[in-house]
């Protein structure tokens, strides 16, 4: 039989017919954690360790708190636990909070706001001593970060303080996505322990040679469905290329046939699958390179509309880059490059980002006075959108 643990559990089912066994949904990822954790014999010089999981997890959300992807029923959520020995705390508090900062920055997302919650008046587990020491470990991680904080007195769970990482929408609503949190309870109820030498700090004569860890419980995204849905009201369809899911895509000038021919092998060869070889099924069959460790989304438009057309639905459907290619770019073995909806991508202050990087890559200090019509040649756009990825413009 499987038990359903922690809070929101969404209960038990009966097995299929014949068997004598019942299961349930699996709330979190914590339990696994500390008997993986226990499985083991483990030393002090070993802590921290640290594990995480990205497996589904279920609640079972009261009725009418549904609500898109802020709130579902099930979620995937980037768990990370880590076993520690008390004077660790902060050194892992403060790496911590260095993650979610990296993931913050990376993503453009913002403002973040950064709040400690403490012991509660009643009903919490552990010591005063070991309560006291937690938190002011806490506040010392909490200031080295150098961003305003706030304290919410003695809204701590009853095994420990948090630090809740509360992300800002576009209209104000703050959301909790990454949350820190210190467990003194799961380490005591799962009976794990670590071996620790007589003399060092955590060392205690009652329990000679045996210390029990302190728990600490990340998540920097939060729930994944949550963090996408603020992402995606965050940038508002305008994605930046290393996450856009329509990166490039390619305007034949005519239906000419050698410029039809080009323009797939050219998606073929900037989208970094290689050169696309006859194949008597289907016309064309991709051919990956192995040299090439980028790939990248690159359509192919050769209907017969105007290219006029052709630009404005690219434009609307919000195309990061849109290639040109006509008779000239076929002979010259050149492409046309319109990077206009790249430079309109968040956050704006990658625009500066992406000048140099077109400076550098292109030559020449005048490369994106006319950002509509940058001639390129063909065997330059994947390393082109290859920088553009590796600097998350």
């Amino acid at each position: 039989m499987y038990e359903v643990r922690g809070r929101g559990a969404m209960g038990e089912t009966d097995g299929e017919a014949g068997e004598d066994e019942s299961y349930g949904l699996k709330p979190m990822n914590c339990p696994g954690h500390c008997l993986l954790f226990k499985s083991q014999n483990h030393s002090y010089r070993e802590l921290p360790i640290r594990y995480a999981d990205f497996s589904p997890l279920h609640r079972n959300e009261v009725s009418g708190s549904l609500s898109g992807l802020t709130r579902v029923r099930r979620f995937h959520q980037d768990d990370g636990h880590i076993f520690c020995r008390p004077q660790q705390i902060k050194g892992e508090i403060a790496s911590a909070l260095g993650f979610v900062n990296m993931v913050m920055t990376t993503f453009g997302l913002g403002p973040y706001r950064l709040v400690l919650s403490t012991r509660p008046e009643k009903d919490f587990i552990g010591s005063l001593e070991l309560w006291d020491s937690a938190e002011a470990q806490l506040r010392e991680a909490l200031d080295s970060t150098g961003r305003e904080w706030a304290m919410n007195e003695g809204d701590g769970a009853f095994y420990g303080p948090k630090i809740d990482i509360q992300l800002q929408d576009q209209t104000g609503k703050y959301h909790q996505l990454s949350t820190i949190q210190l467990d003194m309870n799961l380490p005591q109820r799962f009976g794990l322990e670590y071996q620790v030498a007589e003399g060092e700090e955590d060392y205690n004569p009652t329990t000679p040679g045996r210390a029990t860890p302190v728990l600490v419980h990340r998540a920097n995204f939060g729930s994944i469905e949550r963090f996408l849905a603020l992402l995606i009201e965050q940038y508002g369809g305008r994605w930046p290329f290393w996450l856009s899911p329509r990166q490039g895509i390619i305007l034949t000038v005519n239906q000419d046939e050698a410029v039809v021919d080009q323009a797939h092998q050219a998606a073929a060869k900037i989208s970094g699958f290689g050169a696309l070889q006859p194949s008597q099924n289907q016309g064309v069959t991709p051919t990956p390179l192995s040299s090439v460790d980028s790939t990248f989304l690159i359509d192919v438009d050769t209907s017969g509309q105007t290219l006029g057309k052709k630009i404005q639905r690219a434009k609307e459907m919000k195309y990061n880059v849109i290639f040109v290619l006509g008779p000239k770019d076929v002979a010259e073995s050149r492409i046309t490059m319109d990077i206009t909806g790249q430079m309109q991508s968040k956050p704006e202050g990658n625009l500066k980002k992406l000048e140099q990087l077109m400076v550098d890559r292109l030559g020449g200090g005048k490369v994106l006075q006319k950002p509509r019509a940058i001639a390129v040649e063909l065997d330059q756009v994947h390393g082109l959108l290859t920088a553009m990825e590796r600097e998350y413009l």
